[in-house]
């Protein structure tokens, strides 16, 4: 199963099985530390530009944007985040939005063939969104939760993904577009969490053959240390078929790496040596 994207300028990126895993530089987003919330509100780019730079130069072969907080007027400030990131760098989007509205204006911009994060079970979500991925010819993002929330049971978790693949289906976009989301959750609210996600990875990649891509920072929610339960967590999804992560690209990319090449997914260790080859060349002397 591969999955095609393509930047605003045509640069392509596949998300597949037995593939390098794709990372999504997740850091433009109106939350956490650093000043990109302040340029959502204030209407100043440049702290945008220098992060979408940054997370590219860092080993991003994606960048995801969100600019949904309380105060800001996605319909207007997805656009305008967007149409300067396609200014800055040349990698394909993944728009993290629920608003068809703001969605629609910024696809219109031409973005080539980003992703759309994302779908849940809810039946307003699939109507709204949906329409839109099948449009524009862009991937979704499906998350196995629904109206009820996210469930504690793998087997609840492939159900809600099944009815979202076949909504999909019946519209017309193809399973290759469809990148199954089986949630993270802190383990320091539930000790099995990390495991229920793991194993609903392996029975949806089973059952529907699907690419499976995490948001892998929500597992080391409220903990210390986080880069090392992130970095070993990633590691394990790897190992049972992630195929794409959404992570901090300065943080996440050389573990990546690692876990590509001990699983047999970097041939010669071409991406983990020219990665640090990069490193060295622009290293200080």
């Amino acid at each position: 199963m591969k999955t095609k994207l393509l930047s605003p300028g045509g640069k392509e990126v596949i998300i597949g099985d037995n593939l390098p895993t794709v990372l999504i530089g997740e850091r433009i987003n109106p939350f956490g530390k650093g000043p990109i919330k302040g340029a959502l509100t204030s209407g100043n780019m440049k702290p945008i530009r220098e992060e979408a730079l940054q997370q590219v130069e860092a080993g991003a072969d994606i960048l995801n944007v969100s600019v949904n907080a309380f105060g800001i007027d996605e319909r207007l400030v997805l656009s305008r985040v967007v149409s300067e990131i396609i200014k800055t760098v040349d990698v394909p989007l993944c728009l993290e939005s629920r608003n068809p509205a703001a969605l629609e204006e910024t696809l219109q911009l031409g973005c080539g063939k980003p992703i759309i994060s994302s779908v849940t079970g809810e039946d307003r979500v699939l109507e709204e969104i949906l329409p839109l991925v099948k449009k524009y010819n862009t991937a979704v993002i499906a998350l196995a939760s629904d109206t009820v929330g996210i469930p504690k049971e793998p087997l609840r978790r492939l159900e809600i993904v099944k009815c979202i693949v076949e909504r999909a289906d019946e519209i017309g976009i193809v399973r290759e577009d469809v990148l199954v989301d089986g949630l993270a959750e802190s383990s320091a609210i539930n000790d099995k969490a990390a495991i229920v996600t793991l194993e609903t990875m392996k029975i949806i990649k089973r059952a529907l053959g699907v690419n499976l891509i995490l948001g892998a920072s929500n597992v080391s929610f409220g903990l210390p240390n986080r880069t090392v339960i992130n970095a070993v967590f990633l590691s394990m999804a790897i190992q049972v078929g992630l195929t794409c992560a959404i992570a901090n690209a300065a943080k996440m990319k050389p573990y990546i790496l690692a876990a590509d090449l001990l699983m047999g997914l970097d041939q010669k260790a071409r991406h983990y040596t020219s990665y640090y080859r990069k490193l060295k060349s622009v290293s200080p002397h």
